[in-house]
């Protein structure tokens, strides 16, 4: 096959460009510049700029396939850094990597693909691709460690159709530097990315106030009824969950329950009270057709955690997923809420505040 392979700089695309090419197919790379080269040069291990690019085009100059550099800047900015703020200023949790997967990568890499007669666009993620009964499906990688199903469940079923997750067999990150060793690449022992790309210094919340800069605003910390119980530096410093660095000390340990944004308030509550056992989900994409019904599944409402018994149903009037889970859990505003069967991913949306 002709094949179009999403090549960030590092390691694992590398490796998916290596593995296809010593197979037979036809192999051109592509890499999306999407933030200023300037910010990107000074932060090793930050995809998508800077020393990432170079190192992309030297792999492709190894493998003697093509190489294309796409600008992406402003969709990029448009697309996941402004949303990523946007979301902080709603008192929400972002997870922008699901953002430029579902955005920029997948779309504008897949019309790539198409316009250079690609019959498949592969990338670096671990994930597999199942030829189902009713067509491709989505599973989680052999590897739990490395999987990274949760961060693709917005991909669209024809997005997933046309992609191709080379690493999704493989059985740990040690055996992918393996093979980058055997092909000879020279970012074999490359370290992974960190953070989040367009966050050179690590410090989120001063990239939000500097694009929202009520985020912040000093405002009230209260309890559940209400009770001022000390003043926080900007909600953009918050996320449902936390537990340190919220500037109230003395007594027990209380966490972040609620970011209310309107009102600029931080709602605490002890850690107990946190956990919800119902949730909802918004812009939800579905890779089967939505049930009539509900149906058991198990979910992951969070990247890091094992997925866990619950009971999804689709609201169509409302346009959202609402799952019952079987334990409660804590649920962070504008984290995804995606859901499997064993295995497979059936669906994911983003987790809406109550």
């Amino acid at each position: 096959m002709k094949v179009l392979v999403a090549m960030s700089g590092g390691v694992d695309s590398s490796v998916v460009a290596g593995l296809l090419k010593e197979a037979g197919h036809e192999v051109v790379g592509a890499t999306l510049q999407l933030y200023d080269h300037g910010a990107a040069v000074a932060k090793k291990g930050a995809c998508c700029a800077g020393q990432d690019i170079h190192d992309a085009r030297s792999v492709a100059d190894a493998l003697d396939i093509p190489h294309y550099v796409l600008d992406r800047e402003a969709r990029f900015r448009s697309a996941v850094i402004e949303d990523f703020a946007d979301s902080y200023a709603r008192g929400e949790t972002p997870i922008p990597c699901i953002r430029c997967n579902q955005t920029v990568k997948f779309h504008d890499l897949v019309e790539l693909a198409r316009d250079l007669g690609c019959e498949a666009l592969a990338t670096g993620h671990y994930a597999r691709r199942v030829e189902g009964a009713n067509g491709p499906e989505l599973h989680r990688a052999a590897d739990p460690a490395r999987d990274q199903s949760y961060f693709l469940a917005l991909t669209t079923p024809d997005q997933l159709g046309f992609a191709r997750f080379p690493l999704g067999d493989m059985p740990d990150k040690a055996a992918v530097r393996a093979v980058a060793d055997r092909l000879g690449l020279k970012v074999a022992q490359k370290p992974d990315s960190q953070d989040i790309c367009f966050v050179p210094s690590g410090h989120y919340a001063e990239t939000v106030a500097k694009l929202r800069p009520a985020t912040a605003e000093p405002g009230e910390i209260v309890d559940a009824e209400g009770q001022v119980l000390g003043t926080h530096r900007g909600i953009g410093r918050y996320t449902v969950g936390q537990g340190r660095g919220i500037g109230i000390g003395g007594g027990e340990r209380l966490y972040v329950a609620a970011v209310d944004a309107p009102r600029r308030r931080i709602v605490v509550a002890p850690r107990a009270a946190l956990p919800k056992d119902e949730v909802v989900a918004g812009e939800v994409n579905w890779l089967i057709p939505p049930p009539a019904g509900p149906i058991a599944v198990q979910v992951k409402l969070r990247g890091r955690e094992a997925p866990r018994a619950a009971t999804v149903a689709w609201d169509a009037e409302g346009g959202v997923m609402r799952v019952r889970l079987a334990e409660p859990n804590v649920a962070a505003p504008g984290q995804a809420c995606v859901v499997y069967d064993g295995d497979r991913v059936l669906a994911g949306g983003f987790l809406r505040a109550a």
